[in-house]
């Protein structure tokens, strides 16, 4: 009896993957909130009261939707409109205080969260930082903002020069703040680290770079301001906005499906039909125009984008590029 239980219990686990696993579906919830301001004098203990519960009200709007991952802006724990004085006294009250409040929220909902903030490192620097917590509420990874503007480093925060990747349980994220979008240093190392994810906290929204960034990392793109100027967005590989907050609510989710691949169009075309033709509505062949390329999506339960694009000999975008770099360099064709 008990190996007949083994054997159907094997049978399930076969024949019904789970959906997540196959598609690699991941629900995504960007806050674009402005951090409240205080009137001179408040002190520094009734802020961070004020933060924690400013910050359970934004959260309350998109808990519900079960998300796996929640993006927050940067420096999102401190309020607006503090002297370089007052932001010191604050830091030394607020200490861990807040994030200690996100590692609950995070741990008792199971999703990620990745928020900024300003942090005294062990050698007593200063970092401008955007901190992912994982589903147990845990530390997963802390990236320290490469590129401060120069008054930001003239104020005490310090540079950083690395820009990890951080693995979590449904893909790799790699993040930028704010300024960092103007350097080309940055955006070259996740060019070759090819996260799934870039994670965007920011004060400003960085315009076209946003797109530029999307499409030439080939990743999802999500970004979380602190404004109410401009929206906190989440952008797919080719760099169109796939959800974005409005001026009539700060927050926005939707799922993405990491389970996708970059084609081009040229020599691509009929098998991209035939592909189409075969799997139906278990594929989706996005198109944005203008570029050229296509976003192949598997919606299928075994069968990833992978195994698809291998059936019908479809070329990658980068494959294709890197081919025709190396055809114009045949004799006859470089002058």
């Amino acid at each position: 009896m008990k190996k007949l239980i083994f054997i159907f219990s094997l049978f399930l686990i076969i024949s019904f993957p789970s959906q997540t696993d196959a598609k690699n579906h991941v629900k995504i919830a960007t806050i674009g909130a402005v951090s409240p301001q205080f009137e001179q004098g408040t002190s520094p203990q009734i802020m961070v009261d004020a933060m924690i519960k400013f910050w359970k009200k934004e959260l309350a709007q998109v808990l519900p939707d079960e998300p796996d991952l929640i993006v927050l802006p940067e420096i999102c724990d401190c309020p607006r409109g503090l002297t370089t004085k007052e932001q010191i006294e604050y830091y030394e009250v607020r200490k861990n205080q807040v994030q200690d409040y996100f590692i609950t929220v995070a741990k008792t909902n199971s999703c990620y969260i990745a928020f900024g903030t300003r942090r005294q490192v062990n050698d007593g620097s200063w970092r401008n930082s955007c901190v992912i917590i994982d589903r147990a509420g845990k530390i997963n990874g802390i990236y320290n903002k490469n590129f401060p503007t120069i008054g930001e480093m003239e104020a005490g925060i310090k540079a950083s020069n690395e820009a990890p990747v951080f693995k979590l349980d449904f893909g790799t994220v790699g993040c930028a703040i704010c300024f960092d979008l103007n350097f080309n240093e940055l955006l070259k190392k996740y060019q070759q680290s090819q996260p799934d994810i870039i994670i965007f906290s920011s004060m400003y929204h960085g315009g076209l770079m946003q797109n530029y960034w999307a499409y030439s990392t080939r990743a999802f793109f999500v970004s979380a301001l602190g404004t109410r100027t401009a929206p906190s967005e989440i952008r797919n590989p080719l760099g169109d906005v796939v959800a974005t907050t409005t001026n009539y609510f700060d927050f926005t989710i939707t799922t993405i499906n990491l389970d996708s691949r970059l084609a081009h169009l040229d020599y691509n075309w009929g098998k991209l039909s035939a592909l189409k033709d075969k799997y139906g509505n278990k594929v989706t062949i996005y198109d944005p125009g203008k570029v050229g390329a296509v976003l192949i999506s598997s919606e299928h339960e075994n069968i990833s984008a992978e195994e698809m694009i291998k059936e019908f000999g479809i070329e990658l975008l980068d494959d294709y590029f890197t081919r025709s770099r190396n055809f114009r360099h045949n004799p006859g064709n470089l002058e």
